[in-house]
């Protein structure tokens, strides 16, 4: 183990849906933490912004990640850019608000189809690269809603996918293992990012906030110490565990506070 084992110093991470939000936050933190770092995401324009506001270290690669040529491509012109690749962040996701009454079939795919697929299809091409190097490690970005249902509904496909990625995480955690590859994931609890900004200010963000033992949301911020450690050399006999950064969301009874 390196002297500092949180340190990503000569690692390359590839983030997916990192030209913004969490993804934008948890790719300067690798900066920072001395990674090189591909900025994935399928605007070109904005992964080119995101990349150049990180400077040097970092790289845009344009990536779909329901397009498993995508996906192999942004694999490779990582490589092709950095030599290696030993991080991998599955953090690109989408939601859709709609009871399962009313969620029509096509939204309930490209849910399902961004958040479990893609991170199926991403771990899959870059465990291959790992494999050829003698490990790696893969962060599944799931969800609170990947362990519980959500009281208030509407997010059914969200749900199922955040669940089945935390199924993801622990099969394969289990199958890559002996190539020295871990895999681990966070859940997240209610974070502002830019799927949820319309809702600060409103009565459902104090609500949450009220349900939340923490008494506010999550910060994009608040996310980099779970990550990086998960990233780094300090958690290396740990996988198929999921971390929560939640406030304590999961740990109340759910009872609001006044």
């Amino acid at each position: 183990m390196p002297d500092d084992p949180f340190s990503l110093d000569g690692r390359v991470a590839l983030i997916t849906g990192a030209n913004s939000g969490i993804g934008l936050t948890l790719a300067a933190a690798f900066r920072d933490a001395g990674a090189r770092v591909a900025i994935g995401g399928r605007r070109a324009e904005r992964n080119a912004k995101a990349a150049t506001e990180l400077g040097p270290s970092a790289a845009a690669i344009t990536l779909d990640v329901c397009d498993e040529e995508s996906v192999a491509r942004a694999i490779a012109e990582t490589v092709a850019r950095f030599g290696r690749l030993d991080i991998l962040v599955n953090n690109a996701g989408v939601s859709q608000r709609a009871s399962v009454m009313e969620l029509d079939r096509a939204d309930w795919q490209r849910v399902i189809d961004t958040n479990l697929t893609g991170a199926f299809l991403c771990t899959k091409h870059a465990a291959r690269q790992m494999r050829a190097q003698g490990g790696g490690k893969v962060i599944n970005v799931a969800s609170v809603y990947g362990m519980v249902a959500p009281s208030r509904g509407l997010q059914v496909a969200y749900t199922v996918a955040k669940h089945a990625v935390i199924g993801l995480t622990r099969v394969n955690a289990v199958e890559l293992a002996p190539l020295g590859i871990q895999v681990n994931a966070v859940a997240p609890g209610w974070f502002f990012t830019e799927m949820t900004e319309e809702l600060r200010g409103t009565e459902f963000h104090h609500a949450i906030g009220r349900r939340t033992p923490a008494s506010r949301w999550g910060e994009t911020r608040d996310l980099v110490g779970a990550v990086r450690f998960l990233a780094a050399a300090a958690s290396d006999f740990v996988s198929g565990t999921v971390i929560q950064v939640d406030g304590g969301f999961l740990a109340s009874d759910g009872t609001e506070r006044a």
